[in-house]
């Protein structure tokens, strides 16, 4: 690619596009609150350095509302199953919006119970998962967030793409800061591919396949392809696991049938699945935080090098772009200024 047709990209404060990012989800027809809570998601992934799961999905979020597949109003219908399970039927509402009232809904409920599950079916996609775990964590609670997506992880062995990528966060208080895991069944997101292609980025070697079922690096190829299981067949059956457990207790679609996080015209169909755990006392966090330092401590096979815990290379990279600015495509951030002034794009 020569330097003519390079993309080009443009940085921009947080604030900026906290304000730009509003504006566009209210002149979509979302309440302000609502959207606060959208963009706080879509922005979380850019801090953290996961741009595949940031605002790059904001128009195609707003073609959904238009085309009727997602609702800008609904919150989500809970009903409780027993003391601890919570099933909640989101109406197509925003992800983030149904998954937030739903961990408010949780939290009441640990006061009384210790544990409490929501299972989340009919809802859009909710983002970063690790947004949810963190926020989690910092008031206290174990978290564990589960989540299936359209099918797009091929079988360890398999050609073509059967499994979602099935990502799990886990989330647990200790002391100052969390331990906050994040991590996809799948080598890479389906989105850091859309994120490649649109970036004329080449992927490494092994993530993925072609819609023919034969290795590729190219992205856009890879687009109409299948991503590969991380860890062989050991992430391969993790992810699976994830998908049936997913499925059994949202009753949510299952592998080809799974469809609305990457188009703009489906019903999503997908499950989520947040688990919320109180601690018997705040005194087992201290114990973890020196754990998780004692970890960090540990001599480095590499001279130079230092050894991390989960969580600690996204936080000095949230540190970094919170300071300098969060940097998009130039072409997205022109679709995100004119959306947000309500023209058409």
């Amino acid at each position: 690619m020569d330097a003519s047709s390079a993309p080009q990209f443009e940085t921009l404060p947080l604030t900026d596009l906290q304000e730009i990012g509003t504006a566009v989800l209210i002149n979509a027809g979302v309440k302000r609150a609502a959207a606060e809570i959208q963009i706080g998601a879509l922005l979380a992934a850019e801090l953290k350095g996961h741009a595949s799961h940031g605002l790059l999905r904001l128009p195609r979020l707003v073609r959904r509302i238009r085309n009727g597949v997602a609702n800008p109003n609904s919150t989500g219908k809970h009903q409780w199953i027993g003391q601890s399970l919570l099933h909640v039927d989101g109406g197509h509402g925003l992800g983030p919006v149904v998954a937030q009232h739903a961990i408010d809904a949780l939290s009441d409920r640990l006061e009384t119970t210790g544990i409490a599950l929501a299972a989340i079916s009919k809802s859009n996609h909710i983002g970063m998962l690790a947004y949810y775990a963190e926020r989690m964590a910092q008031n206290g609670q174990i978290a564990i967030v589960l989540s299936t997506s359209e099918a797009l992880v091929h079988p360890y062995g398999g050609r073509f793409a059967m499994l979602g990528t099935n990502p799990i966060a886990i989330g647990v208080p200790a002391g100052e800061r969390p331990f906050v895991l994040d991590m996809a069944t799948s080598k890479v997101s389906m989105g850091k591919i859309h994120h490649y292609s649109d970036t004329g980025q080449e992927l490494d070697a092994g993530w993925a396949l072609d819609g023919k079922g034969e290795p590729t690096t190219d992205a856009t190829a890879a687009k109409a392809g299948a991503i590969a299981p991380f860890g062989g067949p050991k992430g391969y059956a993790l992810g699976l696991a994830f998908e049936v457990l997913v499925g059994a207790l949202t009753q949510c679609a299952l592998g080809t049938e799974v469809v609305g996080t990457l188009d703009s015209d489906k019903l999503c169909n997908k499950g989520d699945l947040i688990f919320a755990i109180k601690p018997r006392s705040g005194a087992a966090s201290h114990a973890i935080e020196g754990y998780l330092d004692a970890v960090r401590s540990t001599p480095a096979i590499q001279p130079g090098d230092t050894v991390a815990v989960p969580g600690d290379r996204s936080a000095a990279r949230e540190a970094a772009i919170r300071e300098n600015g969060i940097t998009l495509p130039a072409q997205l951030a022109a679709e995100l200024r004119a959306l947000s002034a309500g023209r058409d794009v």
